[in-house]
């Protein structure tokens, strides 16, 4: 199993969702600083990306925020990120979201943290990473997600060892105890996955 030194991790920064988002983004930023892995994220500091960093501060976390030049611009920057990078567009930050991390982690989250992670598992599926892979499935959002994926391997849209490209968790700690021991048992890249 390859070494996890930093994971990024998706999520969205509205300020209006319910708080036990908030709760989970905290919960999740503080175990991966306990960790000592590196958190990667999308370097807002507003919504679930604000608790998720402060939280990863608080408990000592090395903290790497990558946001868009667009972004940049109205002011919601987290200047308190160790390392701050800001790109000329969405395109290169997604790139340096999937390549800062060896693990990938989603919260809950709108279009854009849906984009992202719906293409590190298509990347995962024709074989450009190996890196594991999980949703974190607080209140069961990502529960009409599944059944899509799950309509689209009935439909035979999508193969049904898809879903083993990557882990469903219930709570922060069956996420963090899978990056830690059970990522090695995911399924490995297969281009003919994403047919």
């Amino acid at each position: 199993m390859a070494v996890i030194r930093a994971v990024t991790v998706y999520c969205s920064s509205s300020r209006n969702v319910d708080p036990v988002y908030f709760d989970a983004a905290a919960e999740l930023g503080a175990a991966v600083a306990r960790e000592g892995w590196q958190l990667v994220y999308g370097g807002n500091d507003c919504g679930c990306m604000g608790a998720l960093a402060n939280a990863a501060r608080a408990a000592g976390g090395w903290v790497v925020g990558v946001t868009p030049q667009i972004l940049h611009a109205q002011g919601i920057t987290d200047h308190k990120c160790d390392e701050l990078i800001i790109t000329p567009g969405m395109r290169e930050r997604k790139a340096l979201l999937e390549q800062r991390g060896d693990a990938f982690i989603t919260l809950p989250g709108g279009l854009g943290t849906l984009e992202e992670i719906l293409e590190i598992i298509v990347g995962r599926s024709l074989g450009y990473h190996a890196k594991p892979i999980v949703l974190l499935n607080i209140a069961n959002f990502f529960a009409p997600l599944l059944a899509m994926l799950d309509l689209g391997i009935e439909q035979k849209f999508i193969k049904e060892k898809s879903r083993r490209l990557f882990h469903v968790s219930p709570s922060i700690p069956d996420a963090i105890a899978h990056l830690k021991h059970g990522a090695s048992s995911s399924a490995a890249p297969d281009p003919s996955a994403a047919e």
